[in-house]
């Protein structure tokens, strides 16, 4: 396979700004072909709050992934987060002119459409409309409407709004970065792309993942994503605490929480002490391990106690909606010790560490497969499927559909004259959220 395709992902986070280089190889894994990182400068829990610093940040990251692989990135996939993402429901329907004709692709088209034009509070944007169940005819609980008769079809919607000003700083970065602008993804989709089975995602699980600056979660059940949340805490105010408690600078206090910290006091005991220097000649601190983890266990049940109220909002407790396979914990902050033990403590849901290698190719580095590159990678995935959905639009007509109508087929019982139809609504349905961002690149040219 030629270098020619390969895709990007850029996550840019509290902490740290991650490129990374890959392709789909014949296995259908993700081979990683570079990663660069960069200290993240100009981001501020999840939202840009310095541009240049935030472009430096990510022209850092991009070399660094462009050196390790010897590729130039051209358009990369970008992941959004921070405190301005709220997600709400919406149903809503349309009634189909001719009920003697089949439901196809545009009737979807037209109904998700419909939902982009929904009035938002002055300064938001529909990032991401997600159908979740159809209705046919007052028949509910229709996953697939395609091929259907059918006058009235309405659908449940799962809407994720952002707020306009912090998506366009993204792309300004990127544009100023030299890069273009390939897609906008929720991070905690791309993140549950990355760690969670297609199993886990039918039991019904909820992901979290702690970054440095938010903790996102997604929640899914019957295969479906079904709540959405940004919770603006994560590892960054647990340094933060360290820093104050034990009255020593930011870089002791990350060492001192990756190094010694725990999330469970009960692990140490009193004589536990460990020994910083001081600043310039002063007298060193000794700082008990004890008194270092409550400190820790403090923060942590606070983040985690917010994310199980939005766990109950979302109806964990109704015996149908139950997240059977529980939480699955990711980003750098899930590294915490002890951490899963907590959350099964405070939540009573099992846990798992989320690691990315589910997607990944087997001679893949050790090191991306950790729960920090789960974000990462995940926009690396959506990046990689929006390469190969271009590469069959811009196939011979002809080929795409025979290959994809016998696909359809082997899935669906239905007449064969059915199946090229459905073949092409499989790449339609995703062009709303192409359409957006187009709209959102017009805008950023313009905006020069």
């Amino acid at each position: 396979m030629e270098l020619g395709n390969y895709s990007v992902g850029l996550d840019i986070g509290t902490t740290k700004i991650v490129a990374i280089i890959g392709r789909e190889n014949e296995y259908g894994k993700i081979e990683v072909l570079g990663i660069g990182k960069s200290k993240s400068l100009g981001v501020h829990r999840g939202v840009v709050n310095n541009i240049t610093q935030t472009i430096q940040s990510i022209q850092q990251a991009v070399e660094g992934a462009e050196a390790s692989s010897g590729l130039k990135i051209g358009s990369v996939v970008v992941g959004i987060a921070g405190q301005h993402i709220r997600s709400l429901h919406h149903s809503d329907y349309i009634t189909r002119p001719d009920s003697e004709e089949v439901i196809n692709e545009e009737d979807l088209d037209k109904l998700c459409n419909q939902v982009y034009k929904l009035v938002m509070l002055p300064g938001e944007e529909i990032i991401h409309v997600l159908p979740q169940e159809y209705k046919v005819d007052g028949q509910a609980e229709i996953k697939e409407p395609i091929g259907m008769y059918g006058g009235r079809l309405e659908a449940n919607f799962h809407v994720v709004v952002g707020q306009v000003s912090s998506i366009k700083n993204v792309g300004r970065c990127i544009k100023s970065a030299g890069l273009d602008l390939g897609n906008i993804t929720l991070e905690p989709l791309a993140s549950s792309d990355a760690v969670l089975s297609k199993e886990e995602k039918e039991a019904g699980v909820a992901l979290i993942d702690i970054g440095g600056g938010t903790t996102d979660l997604a929640i899914f059940k019957d295969g479906i994503i079904r709540h959405t949340a940004v919770i603006p805490f994560g590892g960054g105010v647990i340094t933060e605490d360290i820093k104050e408690g034990c009255s020593i600078i930011e870089k002791q206090a990350e060492l001192l929480k990756i190094k010694f910290g725990s999330a469970w006091p009960g692990e140490n005991k009193d004589n536990e002490i460990v020994s910083i220097p001081g600043l310039r000649g002063r007298e060193p601190k000794e700082i008990t391990l004890k008194n270092l983890s409550k400190i820790i266990h403090a923060r942590v049940v606070e983040i985690i106690e917010q994310v199980y109220t939005e766990i109950k909002n979302y109806g964990h407790d109704e015996q149908k909606k139950k997240l059977i396979a529980g939480i699955v914990l990711t980003g750098g902050g899930s590294q915490l010790k002890h951490l899963k033990q907590l959350v099964e403590y405070i939540t009573g849901m099992d846990t798992r560490i989320g690691y990315p290698n589910e997607h990944l190719a087997g001679d893949s580095d050790e090191e991306i497969a950790s729960p920090l590159y789960a974000t990462a990678v995940g926009l690396l995935m959506n990046a990689v499927n929006n390469e190969n959905k271009n590469r069959k639009k811009s196939a011979p007509k002809t080929e795409t559909i025979e290959d994809e109508g016998e696909l359809v087929m082997a899935g669906h019982e239905e007449e064969p004259i059915q199946a090229p139809q459905q073949a092409k609504v499989k790449k339609e349905r995703k062009s709303v959220f192409d359409v957006w961002s187009e709209k959102l690149k017009d805008f950023l040219d313009n905006a020069e």
